[in-house]
C-alpha cells in the first residue's frame, strides 16, 4: 500500500467541530501528505502537533526540526525523495524561510508552506492576529518570481485550500503559501470533510523516457512545467540553487539566466486566470464595494450586510488568492464603485489594489493584535457612500 493509499483511507469523513490550524492539518492529510517537518511557533503550533499525532497513523512521517530553516530544507528534500512535503509556521520562522524558499523556486519543488500570520516586525505579538505577511510571501526571497498563496477565511477553507495548495504545488512545480491569519487559525467551527474519492487531486509531471536516455530534468515543454524525476529512480539529475541550463549543471550565462527566470514566472503568470480565486458578495449592484481576505473579510461581510439594511448597497470582494493578484477583478470593480480595502496591516494589499484604480482607494488598517471589527468598516462604506 502506497502512502497515498494509506491516506484516502485515513481521511476522517463527516463533519467536525475543529480549528482552523487542525482542520488544515487534516487537509494536508488528506491531500497525501507524506512528511511534515517543523519548529512550533505560535500560533500555527496546533498544526505540528496534530500531525505528530496523525502522520505516524497512515505512514508518513513528522520531524521535529532544531530550527525553520533545517525544516524548510527537509520539506524540499523529502519532495525530491517523492513525498508531498509541508511545514507550518509564523512570521520570524516565514522570514528564516526564505532562503531555502528561493531554492525551491528555482529548483522547481512543490511543496506547501502554511503561514499562520501573527503581529510584527520581529517576534511582536506572538498570540494575536494579523495580515502583516502579506508582501513578505510576495517578495521575501530574493530575485524574481512569482508565488502562489492563498487566504483562508474560515476552517473549512484551512481544509480546502491545503487540498488545493497541495495539487497546484504538484501540477506546477512549485511552493505554494497559505497566508492564514491567527483568527482564522484558531477560530472553531464545522468543517466537512468529503470521501478521499471525492477531493481533487492533481499530480506531478513525470518523465515519459527511461533513465539513461538523456533525460534533460529540466527541459520543460508547452505547459512550461517540466517532468520530475525522484531521487532514486535511476535518473541522473544534478540539483542546483545556482542558475542551471536544462540538464541542471550550472551555467553564467545572462541569456539562460532570463530565459530561465521568464519561464519561471510565466508557467505561473499564464495560469494566472484559473489560479485567481475570489468571492463576490452582492456587487451587481453595489455602489460601495470592500476589498477584504482573511479573518478580516468575516468583519467586511457584517459591515456590508449592516450597510444593506440601512439602505446603502454595499458589496464584498473577498480574495482568496493572493498572488498571484486579482488585479483585473479590482480594476473592474473600481470602474463600477468606490473601493475600501479593509486588512490587519498597514496597506499591504491597499497599495496593490492602488496601482489597479489609479489610487482610487480609501483604507482601513490597523497593525494587528485584534481583528478587525466591523464598525470602521461600516464607517467606511457609510462615508464612500
Amino acid at each position: 500500500m502506497t502512502v497515498r493509499q494509506a491516506h484516502q483511507e485515513r481521511v476522517r469523513t463527516g463533519d467536525h467541530f475543529i480549528n482552523g490550524d487542525v482542520a488544515c492539518a487534516e487537509g494536508a492529510l488528506a491531500a497525501g501528505c507524506g512528511l511534515f517537518a517543523g519548529y512550533p511557533i505560535t500560533p500555527s503550533t496546533e498544526i505540528a502537533e496534530h500531525l505528530a499525532r496523525r502522520l505516524p497513523e497512515v505512514g508518513g512521517t513528522f520531524v521535529q526540526m532544531e530550527d525553520e530553516l533545517g525544516s524548510m530544507a527537509a520539506v524540499l528534500g523529502a519532495s525530491w525523495a517523492g513525498a508531498r512535503a509541508m511545514t507550518a509556521t509564523s512570521g520570524p520562522g516565514f522570514s528564516l524561510m526564505q532562503e531555502n524558499i528561493g531554492w525551491g523556486v528555482l529548483t522547481e519543488t512543490p511543496c506547501v508552506v502554511v503561514d499562520v500570520q501573527r503581529p510584527g516586525p520581529s517576534t511582536g505579538l506572538p498570540t494575536q492576529t494579523s495580515q502583516s505577511d502579506v508582501m513578505q510571501a510576495k517578495w521575501g526571497s530574493h530575485g524574481d518570481y512569482e508565488p502562489v498563496a492563498y487566504a483562508p477565511a474560515s476552517p473549512q477553507e484551512m481544509f480546502d485550500l491545503t487540498v488545493l495548495a497541495f495539487n497546484t504545488a504538484d501540477r506546477l512545480r512549485i511552493p505554494v503559501f497559505i497566508m492564514a491569519d491567527e483568527a482564522v487559525g484558531h477560530i472553531t467551527e464545522r468543517v466537512r470533510i468529503p470521501a478521499a474519492e471525492a477531493l481533487p487531486s492533481s499530480s506531478r509531471p513525470r518523465p515519459t523516457d527511461a533513465p539513461g536516455n538523456g533525460f534533460l530534468p529540466f527541459k520543460a515543454g508547452p505547459g512550461l512545467v517540466p517532468p520530475m524525476a525522484h531521487a532514486g529512480e535511476g535518473y541522473h539529475i544534478h540539483i542546483t540553487g545556482l542558475t542551471h541550463t536544462e540538464r541542471g549543471y550550472p551555467t553564467n550565462s545572462a541569456e539562460v539566466h532570463d530565459r530561465l527566470v521568464r519561464r519561471l514566472s510565466d508557467k505561473v503568470l499564464r495560469r494566472a486566470d484559473e489560479l485567481t480565486l475570489v468571492e463576490r458578495v452582492w456587487l451587481d449592484d453595489a455602489q460601495v464595494a470592500v476589498v477584504a481576505y482573511g479573518g478580516t473579510a468575516r468583519s467586511a461581510r457584517q459591515a456590508v450586510r449592516i450597510a444593506r439594511e440601512r439602505g446603502v448597497r454595499a458589496g464584498l470582494l473577498r480574495l482568496i488568492t493572493l498572488w498571484p493578484f486579482p488585479g483585473a477583478a479590482i480594476a473592474q470593480l473600481g470602474l463600477q464603485t468606490r473601493l475600501v480595502v479593509a486588512e490587519s496591516n498597514l496597506g499591504q494589499v491597499a497599495r496593490e489594489a492602488e496601482r489597479y484604480t489609479a489610487g482610487q482607494v480609501y483604507r482601513v488598517t490597523h497593525a494587528g493584535g485584534h481583528l478587525l471589527p466591523p464598525e470602521p468598516i461600516l464607517e467606511a462604506i457609510l462615508e464612500r457612500a
